[in-house]
């Protein structure tokens, strides 16, 4: 083989293949886009297709991401890379059997488990719903409904990371502020813990709403303006002062870098505290709301 040819990646999974496919593109996205070749090999139910699919990759530069739920799949996988000297690698086994010693737990071992509708799937959609209804300050009669508020100009990516957010199960609202126009008077009525205000610098302001002139008429100047969207911003910061909420910058971040960073503050600021654990002060056990949880999740109010 010759050493500039690509080499593949084999995606194995009794399931869909979903969480190696995850695994796969996160270490990839170390390499150059023309250095391997991925396939994705789902359903995997016998033996049969393990030696078959490993046994044709042999004489290849080959590399197998697996996750089989099914003991014995996962037990011949093992063996038939072993054996035909593939390297392999078991992305599901050894966490769930780490899992199963610290716990004492027995697992299900079923093939497909992250994919039930359960009661989570359902506060997703309920939340995806909710964010769209009140995304770019719709609603705002509604606002003490929201578990997350996010305030920022125009182009400040309130709305990808409120529905991002969305997508995790938290009810998120978002509110434009605009120069010249008050900020709605519920904002300021609602516990500042779960308003969160997006800046970034006017540079990649200008440079993004630059890109959108043809599509805003008589305010393109304004908008993309360098002078007016300083102003702006420094406008916006003065109405975060007065809400008294946390600032998180979204430039040159990725909406999941910024999300996480928002439900860090979150969880923190929602914190149980459980008196005599530890010390006098007690200590804060930090359980973020979210849909991982199995119960409906508490949602902060003020005075919590």
């Amino acid at each position: 083989m010759k050493p500039n040819e690509r080499a593949n990646v084999y995606i194995l999974s009794d399931s869909l293949g979903e969480t190696a496919d995850a695994v796969a593109k996160a270490a990839l996205s170390q390499f150059d886009d023309e250095a391997f070749h991925v396939v994705r090999l789902p359903r995997i139910d016998s033996r049969g297709q393990l030696l078959g699919v490993v046994h044709g990759a042999a004489n290849e530069r080959s590399v197998f991401l697996y996750t089989l739920a099914d003991r014995r799949l996962r037990d011949a996988m093992s063996a038939i890379s072993r054996e035909l000297g593939v390297p392999a690698i078991d992305i599901l086994g050894p966490v769930v059997t780490t899992m199963e010693q610290l716990s004492g737990m027995e697992p299900e071992w079923q093939p497909g488990l992250m994919h039930r509708v359960d009661a989570g799937y359902f506060d997703r959609i309920e939340a995806l719903e909710f964010a769209v209804k009140h995304d770019d300050g719709r609603a705002v009669e509604e606002l003490s409904e929201a578990e997350i508020v996010l305030i920022g100009v125009s182009r400040s990516s309130k709305t990808p990371i409120a529905m991002y957010l969305a997508f995790r199960g938290y009810k998120v609202a978002n509110i434009p502020l605009v120069p010249g126009v008050p900020a709605p008077q519920e904002l300021f009525e609602i516990d500042r813990r779960r308003v969160f205000g997006l800046t970034t610098s006017a540079d990649l302001l200008v440079d993004i709403r630059g890109k959108r002139l043809g599509d805003m008429g008589a305010y393109a100047h304004d908008y993309f303006d360098r002078e007016h969207v300083e102003r702006e911003l420094h406008e916006s910061r003065g109405v975060m002062r007065k809400v008294g909420c946390i600032v998180v910058s979204t430039e040159a971040r990725a909406v999941e870098e910024t999300a996480a960073e928002i439900l860090e503050y979150y969880s923190n600021a929602f914190a149980h505290v459980s008196p005599g654990a530890g010390d006098a002060e007690g200590r804060a056990s930090i359980v973020p709301p979210g849909p991982h949880a199995r119960t409906r999740r508490h949602i902060p109010r003020q005075g919590d």
